[in-house]
């Protein structure tokens, strides 16, 4: 899909990764656990000023747990947001392209390992090396407002489509020039914003495939209360969306959503559910008492499987202990586990 990984197509890539392709696990919450202080707007973007090497290393954490799609540290990275921070256009646009650099390095470095010694199960045969995806994270509009409000999706009245457009329009551009392999949307929480970035994907004529993720509260709509089906025939109809799926979604709904997905998307589905913790906005917190733990989490897997999905991860509060046994629990990829 890009210049450092296998031209594939997303039906090919997971052909080549057995049917089901692992995707990585929550990225803030694991660099706060190596140390990281994110008490900040910027949250996980703000390792692009202070800490990359931390970036880096989850990022291959999840590799050596298996993962066979990293995405980078750009969700709540916006040039708008550096430009807060009194970074000039250029260095935020250069911070931008960093969080893609960082997490192609990653991958040459796994790679690299792979070289020199067995990397799941290849006993060293770089030619017989699994495809990577490095996906370029966009956040939602929400994000950036660091408020919380990705989680509600009131952006209120005065936010039009055009606004939308025009917000994320050069940080798109930006990530598609950094070359990943393809643009996450995630943690999308309303109808208009989905309509935002398939339109967006157009007017730019972006090349690089994308997938939209959704989050939900009840399992039936989108945060916002906007329909789950009708934010997924946004993605389905849009034809630069080669994926449509749920992000930062309790596990517990997960199921049900894949069967509303079905409902009028033919191409594949992926869910990287957050632990079942609720984010608590005002306190910038997750509340521990509501999440599953792994081996929870992981009962779930093959049971999302058979009802759709064919790319499985984690978000916030998984760790790479979550993706090692997602990826152990696949029967297409637990002969050959990662070291």
């Amino acid at each position: 899909m890009g210049s450092q990984a296998p031209s594939l197509s997303m039906r090919e890539f997971l052909r080549q990764s057995g049917g089901v392709a692992v995707v990585d696990g929550g990225l803030a919450t694991e660099l706060e656990r190596h140390g990281a202080d994110l008490n900040d707007p910027l949250w996980s973007a703000k390792c692009l000023l202070t800490s990359s090497h931390l970036i880096r290393q989850v990022h291959l954490d999840y590799l050596e747990a298996g993962a066979d799609v990293i995405i980078t540290a750009s969700y709540q990275a916006t040039i708008q947001g550096f430009e807060a921070k009194g970074y000039s256009t250029e260095d935020s646009e250069s911070l931008l392209k960093k969080s893609v650099a960082i997490a192609r390095e990653a991958r040459d470095v796994y790679y690299g390992k792979c070289c020199e010694g067995s990397c799941n199960g290849s006993e060293g045969r770089i030619l017989n090396r699994r495809p990577i995806i490095v996906a370029a994270s966009v956040g939602s509009y929400g994000a950036y407002l660091a408020d919380g409000s990705e989680y509600s999706g009131d952006y209120g009245e005065a936010m039009t489509l055009g606004a939308l457009k025009e917000f994320h329009r050069r940080r798109v551009q930006v990530l598609t020039e950094a070359g990943p392999d393809l643009l996450a949307f995630e943690t999308i929480p309303n109808k208009l914003e989905a309509q935002a970035f398939a339109e967006l994907l157009v007017e730019e004529d972006i090349k690089l495939p994308s997938w939209f993720c959704f989050n939900s509260k009840d399992g039936i709509n989108v945060v916002s209360g906007d329909s789950f089906l009708e934010c997924a025939s946004i993605a389905e109809s849009c034809k630069k969306v080669v994926a449509v799926g749920i992000n930062c979604t309790p596990p517990r709904y997960i199921h049900g959503l894949i069967t509303t997905i079905t409902k009028v998307a033919t191409k594949p589905i992926v869910i990287y559910p957050n632990s079942g913790e609720s984010y608590d906005a005002d306190r910038k917190e997750w509340v521990q008492n509501t999440g599953v733990s792994d081996e929870d989490f992981v009962s779930y897997v093959n049971k999302w499987c058979e009802a759709g999905a064919s790319l499985v991860g984690g978000c916030c509060r998984t760790t790479p202990n979550t993706i090692r046994a997602i990826y152990n629990t696949l029967p297409n990829r637990s002969t050959s586990p990662p070291k």
